[in-house]
């Protein structure tokens, strides 16, 4: 493999091209480092892009097809992203991995918000003050299918 810049003396390539390392601590330069060498890259790309851009007459047909060519590659590097985006999520899955912020209720709180909910013990500003967190926590925590509304919904009064 090409040495370039030394970037590899800090990139540790295994299986499959896997960042891998003797510890964690490895590991986690070889990631910084690969964020640092694309940045770098898209800026140059950016720059580049914006120097040819820059010098296309639009006003043109050639100066428009240029423009035409040069959208269609954005739009196919738009669906590359996507698409490797979603193949990454995917195997992330097959390995049981599961994205997106914890939850900050446990089962066992959510279970125990829901049955004090529906019981009508408490408000929702007084169990969200029981686990030490917001009303929208204990909200986005309750069950809407199982969930029993607090008043009634108000009916349009018929005129006689």
């Amino acid at each position: 493999m090409e040495n370039w810049n030394s970037a590899n003396t800090v990139l540790h390539y295994g299986k499959d091209g896997a960042l891998t390392g003797p510890d964690k601590e490895h590991a986690e330069t070889s990631m910084l480092a690969l964020h640092l060498l694309q940045s770098a890259l898209v800026h140059i790309n950016t720059m580049l892009l914006q120097q040819v851009l820059a010098e296309i007459d639009t006003a043109t047909m050639e100066g428009r097809a240029m423009f035409g060519m040069l959208s269609v590659l954005a739009e196919l590097q738009r669906e590359l992203i996507v698409a490797n985006t979603m193949d990454g999520l995917a195997s992330a899955r097959a390995r049981g991995r599961v994205g997106g912020r914890r939850p900050r209720l446990t089962v066992d709180q959510a279970a125990l918000a829901q049955q004090l909910y529906d019981a009508r013990e408490k408000t929702v500003q007084q169990i969200a003050d029981l686990f030490g967190v917001p009303r929208s926590t204990v909200y986005g925590h309750l069950d809407r299918e199982k969930t029993v509304p607090r008043q009634p919904k108000k009916t349009a009064a018929t005129k006689h």
